[in-house]
């Protein structure tokens, strides 16, 4: 029941994730950063103020992370093996 609720929980975060990244407008999208028009020393332009998609984006990737490491640990007290562990093995022919 619980590896159901996790489950659930993680591609809602997913479907989220995704379309938070997505609606982000990128740093440096202007053409004039690429030549330096960014007026900053910096590698990656001025960092401006957290915005609410950043944020978001951050609290998403950290329950991703915690609902995968959790659906993990909960598979492996399972005992659950790989699915390839059932595919037959092919028989070889004797060589002649």
């Amino acid at each position: 029941m619980l590896s159901v609720l996790i489950t659930i929980v993680h591609v809602i975060v997913c479907a989220v994730l995704i379309v938070v990244v997505l609606l982000q407008h990128g740093k440096s999208a202007d053409i004039a950063a690429t030549f330096g028009g960014m007026g900053s020393q910096t590698a990656f332009g001025p960092r401006g103020t957290a915005t609410v998609f950043s944020r978001l984006t951050t609290w998403c990737a950290i329950i991703f992370m915690v609902t995968s490491m959790a659906l993990t640990y909960m598979t492996t007290l399972r005992g659950s093996s790989s699915i390839m562990d059932k595919v037959p093995t092919p028989v070889e022919t004797p060589k002649k």
